[in-house]
C-alpha cells in the first residue's frame, strides 16, 4: 500500500475549492428535505412527554393531549394523515429533536428564550397564566401545610418533586427553594407517584399538568389549597406553548404556521382544545418572537 505524505502547507487552492463546491450541494440538499418527506409520504412524527393534559398516551394506545390533537388537525390540512408519535422524556426533546428522532415537538413546551436559542418554535397555540404556587400537589389533608413555594423554601427538610427540563425547577429556584430540596423526576406520572409514597412532600408543574394527575388519584392527592403567590410575585408570568422544530426546517415550521393561525380560535380548535383546558380565555396573547427576546 502507498501512502502518499503532504508538505505542511501543500493544499493547493484548487484543493481547497473543490472541497468548498462539494460541501455547498449537502448544504443546500438538507433545507426542505423535511417538509418534502413529510409532504411526499402524508407521514409526520411527532415528539412527545408523558405531560397531560398537554401530551399523554391513553390505555388503547393513542396519543392524545392538546398538542398532538391540534397537531392532527394542522397537519391534516397540509395533506398530512399519518402521525407517528415518538414518546422520550421532557428533558430529552428538544435533543431528540435536533438528533433526528422526530420532526415536531408537540407536547405543549412553553416558550422561553433559553430554547429559543436551541430551536425554532410555531406560533403559540395556548396561554398558561402560572403563578408560584398555583402548579402544586400535595397528600390529601395536605400534612405538611404547603401552600405556595415559599413554604417549602422556610423549611430545609420539604422535598419538592419537579419533573426534569420544566419551568417547576426554575419557579422553585426564583422562589428561593434549595436544590437540596428538589428531588427531580422523568415525568409527572412518576413525580405524583414520588408524593404518594412520601418520597417528596409536594410536586410542583403546570397547573394543568397538576390538575390532571390529581383527578386520577382523588383520594390519595390533591391541589395545594388555599394557594398563595410567592413573595417575589416578579418570578410568575405568562407561558405559552407552542410546537418545536428544528432551526435548519424554516420551511416546514412557516407551512406548519400558516396553517396553525388560520386554525387557531375556530370553533374546531375550541372544540378540539376544550378537553384539554383550553378555552377562549387561554388563547395566546403574545408573538413568538416577543416570547423568545423576553
Amino acid at each position: 500500500m502507498m501512502v502518499t505524505r503532504c508538505r505542511p502547507g501543500g493544499l493547493t487552492v484548487a484543493f481547497l475549492l473543490i472541497l468548498l463546491v462539494s460541501a455547498l450541494p449537502m448544504a443546500s440538499s438538507r433545507a426542505g428535505e423535511t417538509l418534502d418527506r413529510i409532504l411526499e409520504t402524508r407521514s409526520v412524527r411527532i415528539g412527545y412527554a408523558p405531560l397531560p393534559p398537554f401530551s399523554y398516551r391513553l390505555p388503547d394506545g393513542r396519543v392524545t393531549g392538546e398538542a398532538p390533537e391540534v397537531a392532527r388537525r394542522v397537519f391534516a390540512r397540509m395533506g398530512v394523515r399519518e402521525i407517528r408519535a415518538v414518546e422520550v422524556e421532557f428533558a430529552a426533546l428538544i435533543r431528540d429533536l435536533k438528533a433526528g428522532r422526530f420532526d415536531v415537538i408537540a407536547s405543549g413546551m412553553y416558550i422561553l428564550p433559553e430554547r429559543c436559542r436551541q430551536i425554532a418554535f410555531s406560533s403559540p397555540t395556548f396561554r398558561a397564566v402560572n403563578h408560584l404556587g398555583k402548579g402544586l400537589a400535595v397528600r390529601a389533608g395536605n400534612p405538611r401545610g404547603i401552600h405556595g413555594y415559599d413554604d417549602i423554601a422556610r423549611d430545609p427538610a420539604v422535598r419538592l418533586g419537579v419533573v426534569a427540563g420544566t419551568v417547576g425547577r426554575i419557579q422553585a429556584r426564583a422562589a428561593g427553594v434549595r436544590d437540596s430540596q428538589l428531588v427531580i423526576f422523568p415525568d409527572v406520572a412518576v413525580a405524583a407517584r414520588g408524593v404518594v409514597t412520601g418520597r417528596v412532600d409536594a410536586l410542583a408543574a403546570a397547573e394543568p399538568a397538576v390538575r390532571a394527575v390529581v383527578e386520577r388519584d382523588p383520594k390519595i392527592l390533591e391541589m395545594a389549597q388555599p394557594s398563595r403567590q410567592t413573595a417575589r410575585p416578579a418570578a410568575g408570568f405568562a407561558h405559552h406553548g407552542a410546537f418545536g422544530f428544528r432551526k435548519e426546517d424554516a420551511d416546514l415550521v412557516e407551512a406548519f404556521d400558516r396553517e396553525l393561525r388560520s386554525f387557531l380560535g375556530t370553533p374546531e380548535h375550541l372544540d378540539v382544545a376544550a378537553p384539554f383546558g383550553v378555552s377562549v380565555a387561554e388563547l395566546p396573547e403574545a408573538t413568538t418572537t416577543d416570547l423568545c427576546a423576553r
